[in-house]
């Protein structure tokens, strides 16, 4: 469990081969205080005696659970409950938000203190390499967010506690807290409605309505201390870290071939970006003509993907209702859904298969499709036609227990008809 421990915490080593004095003036990490070896977590160290506010900070969230206190980040005497005593030493303060990296480098950085944790120690390097990074250290903009912005500051929850601001479902409003800000993203001419088009993407969908958290959030296609939008030609094979066997056949293509050059953006060029949405089978043609329009050559072999792709859709959902039919009539259907999960693998398949735009591929597979389907279909008619066979058979027994019913209820009237006779001839 400790191995996902403070993943998302900005921390890392410099940068192999950068000097020193490429850290900006005055910028200049302390001299270490969080490698001062901290007590465990206690509520009655002097630094609360003023700062009680932070009480809950002494016994909660991660740091606290390992022992890192008060001193271990700011310094000071933790034993004095009065200034200038309480400040005194290798006394921090608040530091700004290039020292608040470097300081959270100064542990995060150390193979010695993060193996313990199974933690990587290369976040810190790869910040400064990020647009965040280079804003920050290169260019003393503050607009941009460090470590503290994104895990919390004093309370700090690992990513697999729902309460971290880096929990896979509370990322993407972490993220939104600045990229859905228009004054702040205005000056650098960002859009901002990007946390909204996730919320109902293919993506959104996944990772909030359904929980799933290997759906990929923005840290996911952006990085998370190396923060970069994927360049053109890098769209496919970020996207590839997910979709393996779509990137294999999307590269074999005449599209892989574009994306490669730099002519098509990848993925992006039928899915979009942070709205990304699957493309309905009977919109394929549609989706092309965007490109090369109706009136191209591609249009018609557009048309026959689509075509291909539609009745094989069409033929695993008569497949479903087959296996739904047999089993609402008491059939034994354990190899018909073996049979089925066969077709369904075709089918996705034939998801897969289309990115390289080879019809010969897809029309084995939609083939496949089919003959399920038709086996499928046939056997459930097989089945209705039987259950119509054994209701007609049983009608001549309803009909001959019918009889009896009412011959021995005649029966029965008979015999107390002539009671009542004898009884009246008695008196």
């Amino acid at each position: 469990m400790l191995t996902a421990l403070l993943t998302a915490t900005f921390v890392a080593a410099p940068a192999a081969g950068r000097p020193a004095a490429a850290r900006p003036a005055g910028r200049t990490a302390p001299t270490l205080p969080a490698q001062v070896p901290g007590a465990t977590a206690d509520t009655a160290n002097g630094c609360l005696a003023c700062h009680a506010a932070q009480r809950r900070a002494a016994t909660e969230g991660i740091h606290a659970e390992h022992g890192v206190t008060c001193v271990s980040c700011h310094g000071g005497d933790p034993a004095a409950v009065t200034l200038p005593r309480g400040h005194s030493g290798h006394f921090v303060g608040t530091p700004d938000k290039a020292a608040t990296a470097e300081l959270c480098g100064s542990c995060h950085s150390d193979p010695d203190r993060m193996r313990e944790y199974g933690l990587p120690t290369g976040q810190l390097a790869q910040f400064r390499s990020s647009k965040h990074g280079q804003l920050l250290f290169g260019q003393h903009n503050n607009d941009v967010p460090t470590c503290t912005d994104c895990h919390g500051t004093h309370i700090i929850y690992p990513p697999y506690d729902a309460r971290s601001r880096v929990y896979p479902t509370n990322i993407p409003g972490t993220c939104a807290s600045c990229h859905s800000d228009p004054k702040l993203m205005a000056k650098y001419h960002i859009r901002t409605d990007q946390f909204a088009q996730f919320r109902n993407s293919a993506h959104g969908v996944a990772l909030f309505q359904d929980q799933n958290f290997a759906a990929p959030t923005c840290v996911g296609c952006h990085g998370a201390h190396s923060e970069l939008p994927p360049t053109v030609t890098e769209i496919a094979s970020v996207c590839g870290r997910c979709h393996v066997l779509v990137e294999q056949e999307f590269a074999k293509g005449p599209h892989g071939a574009a994306a490669r050059a730099g002519k098509l953006p990848g993925c992006l060029a039928c899915h979009s970006n942070h709205g990304t949405e699957r493309v309905p089978a009977d919109s394929i043609s549609a989706t092309c003509d965007r490109c090369h329009g109706s009136d191209s050559q591609v249009h018609q072999f557009a048309v026959d993907i689509q075509h291909r792709v539609v009745q094989a859709t069409a033929d695993i959902q008569s497949a479903e209702r087959a296996i739904d039919q047999m089993a609402a009539a008491g059939e034994r259907v354990g190899y018909y859904r073996f049979r089925y999960k066969s077709g369904l693998t075709y089918f996705r398949e034939i998801a897969q298969k289309q990115h390289r735009l080879n019809l010969d591929t897809l029309d084995d597979l939609a083939r496949r499709v089919r003959s399920v389907s038709i086996d499928l279909d046939s056997r459930a008619k097989g089945t209705q036609e039987s259950r119509w066979e054994h209701k007609l058979l049983l009608l001549p027994v309803w009909f001959l227990s019918l009889s009896a019913v009412v011959l021995a209820l005649l029966a029965l009237r008979g015999l107390r008809k002539r009671d009542r006779d004898s009884d009246s001839s008695e008196t």
